[in-house]
């Protein structure tokens, strides 16, 4: 393979990389002519050129889960976790444009009325649990709480049974599938809200790697079944329901064009859910393929923070867990200010 001379960039003039928590319209004809520009300075040939195929997969970099005043806001530990690392995001992007051959984000995407907002459930009193309450198979047998009746028309067309079937169903099987049991998240990632949105600075990145590569960004939609959590982009929680009968699927057209990349680099929030679980279902799909296809999947540990909510609960230690067994899987995990060519033992 012939080697790219000096494949590592300097960011381009208009990039501020202490932006990363400020929210502004993006001006997208002055990146279209950046672009150009860039394109010619920097000799960058379009991404259908590449020889060896890197997909980039920020999972997601939305305002809901990475800006301080939006609602899931993913500080880590430090309070500080999402920030810094769409600022780490942002330079890598940047500084690595010229071999990134193509920009997969991922969008949570919810409505109202889901398993895991206030509004489906209610107590003897008429009252919603509140945010971050835990749901119990114990606490719906015993009816401490029960699907909300005024629900049932929009979601299940008025069969309030069985919803209430389903939902006892949903989390006795988050329990014997050993997963998180089921939490009332705050309403986050609304469609057609302001948190659904990229943060600016990420979306301006990878508009601008759009346009300099020609490489169209495949955004992936996920999270809108209202009978399923969707943490991971390649799965929802459940599949079934009471019946055996299929509620949803697997993203199998998403897991086939990952793999076909030479190398799937992954960022984003939070680490400790649909970071984790998204890198858990694709390392189940290697295992069920090759094992030695873990080898081309690469996570940036330094570009994704975990749950935490202090006082509350904290997700860290799960988070570090799923990425210790992500690596002795055979993947490969890795820092964003490290060279992509010392991650892959090869010269681009």
């Amino acid at each position: 393979m012939e080697k790219l001379a000096n494949y590592e960039l300097n960011a381009p003039g208009f990039y501020n990389r202490q932006g990363a928590s400020d929210i502004r319209k993006i001006d997208y004809e002055a990146l279209q002519a950046a672009a150009i520009d860039w394109q010619k300075q920097n000799q960058i040939f379009p991404a259908a050129k590449d020889r060896f195929r890197i997909a980039l997969m920020p999972i997601d970099t939305q305002l809901t889960f990475c800006h301080p005043d939006f609602e899931l806001y993913v500080g880590g530990r430090s309070g500080n976790g999402a920030v810094e690392d769409n600022i780490r995001l942002g330079d890598f992007i940047y500084r690595n444009l010229r071999v990134i051959t193509e920009i997969d984000p991922t969008m949570d995407t919810h409505t109202v009325m889901q398993i895991f907002h206030q509004v489906f459930w209610v107590n003897d009193k008429g009252e919603y649990p509140a945010p971050m309450t835990i749901i119990t198979l114990e606490d719906v047998e015993a009816g401490a709480w029960k699907v909300n009746p005024a629900a049932a028309k929009s979601i299940a067309g008025g069969n309030y049974i069985a919803l209430k079937q389903y939902a006892e169903h949903y989390v006795r099987r988050l329990t014997e599938e050993g997963k998180y049991p089921l939490i009332i998240w705050p309403y986050h990632a609304m469609l057609g809200g302001i948190g659904h949105a990229l943060v600016p600075n990420i979306e301006e990145a990878i508009f601008f790697h759009n346009l300099t590569r020609m490489s169209q960004t495949g955004f992936e939609i996920k999270g809108g079944n209202p009978l399923t959590e969707n943490y991971s982009v390649l799965r929802p929680e459940i599949l079934t329901g009471p019946d055996g009968q299929a509620i949803a699927q697997k993203n199998a057209r998403f897991i086939k064009k990952l793999l076909n990349f030479d190398a799937v680099i992954i960022a984003g929030q939070a680490k400790s859910h649909c970071v984790a679980w998204t890198i858990a279902d694709l390392l189940d799909e290697i295992a069920a393929r090759d094992p030695k296809l873990a080898k081309k999947v690469y996570l940036m540990e330094d570009c994704t923070s975990s749950v935490v909510v202090p006082g509350i609960v904290d997700f860290t230690e799960q988070g570090d867990a799923a990425f210790e067994r992500f690596a002795r899987a055979g993947m490969n995990v890795v820092k964003s200010t490290d060279k992509i060519e010392d991650w892959l033992g090869i010269n681009l």
